[in-house]
């Protein structure tokens, strides 16, 4: 079995590594220092923020890497305070301007606020910057499939991906399930559940145990069978490089449902319900 990052063809033809790199919380000439880090370990894909305000450690970390622009997958999000029209493309400038970038491959919407109701507005600015080279792909994260069901049917384009909070805690089956009826691909967030108790799960470490993997490469196995796209952080090494390290073993159709089966109603890390959250 290979221990090649697979790559996720998206609805818009564009090809993604399967498994990328978090970096809420990258700031900073540290943030740059463990950016490149996962360059250097083979992470391809890059997710950041507008409110994560990394943006100039982001585009530091890539100048400094050897590894071409061309070969790095990047990703940005829209505030919600940004979400008009106007101001989303200002945004997304302002964002390239902060990298030192000339495009994002994939830029997000990064909730979708539904009590403001700007979000087809932003969506529409997204069309835009597509068209005009801004971005490559376009997508959302935290959407519901009532958001993205109005952003189809008002502009007639299909988001490319849905990124969202999964873990074995919070596995999100129907809003899977809805992407992929959608052909969206599914990215999540938070793919170990942050620092929870998830990583310490007695049911998952014996199944880790069985394949001598840890716990948090036997998650991201279980993600990636399920055609998820995590996008893990760390800051050692050895881990940057143990969550890449996870095509050399397969879960069984019983381990996988072992670990699905751990879903919780209340999984959440942070009670962040898209339907009435916001954040700006």
């Amino acid at each position: 079995m290979s221990h090649q990052n697979p790559q996720i063809k998206l609805n818009d033809g564009a090809v993604f590594p399967q498994v990328g790199f978090g970096t809420y919380k990258l700031n900073g000439a540290s943030g740059v220092s463990v950016i490149r880090s996962a360059i250097d370990n083979g992470y391809r894909a890059l997710d950041s923020a507008y409110n994560y305000e990394n943006h100039g450690a982001l585009g530091e970390a890539i100048r400094q890497s050897d590894i071409p622009r061309s070969q790095i997958m990047i990703t940005s999000k829209l505030p919600g305070r940004h979400h008009q029209y106007e101001e989303a493309l200002t945004n997304i400038q302002e964002s390239l301007y902060q990298t030192g970038l000339k495009y994002f491959d994939l830029y997000l919407i990064h909730w979708p606020n539904p009590k403001e109701d700007h979000y087809v507005e932003a969506w529409k600015a997204l069309i835009d910057a597509q068209k005009w080279g801004l971005v490559r792909s376009i997508g959302v994260s935290n959407f519901l499939p009532e958001h993205i069901d109005r952003l189809i049917d008002e502009t007639g384009v299909t988001p490319a991906v849905n990124q969202i909070e999964l873990h074995p805690y919070f596995s999100q089956a129907p809003q899977r399930a809805y992407d992929a009826d959608h052909h969206i691909a599914t990215e999540a967030w938070s793919p170990l559940g942050r620092a929870s108790s998830v990583l310490q799960d007695p049911t998952i470490k014996k199944i880790a145990d069985a394949h001598k993997k840890s716990v948090g490469q036997t998650i991201l196995r279980w993600e990636t069978q399920l055609g998820i796209m995590p996008i893990p952080k760390s800051s050692s090494t050895i881990r940057q490089r143990e969550n890449l390290h996870i095509f050399d073993f397969e879960l069984t159709p019983e381990e996988m449902k072992m670990i699905t089966d751990l879903d919780r109603p209340d999984g959440r890390v942070k009670n962040q319900d898209p339907a009435v959250y916001e954040e700006f």
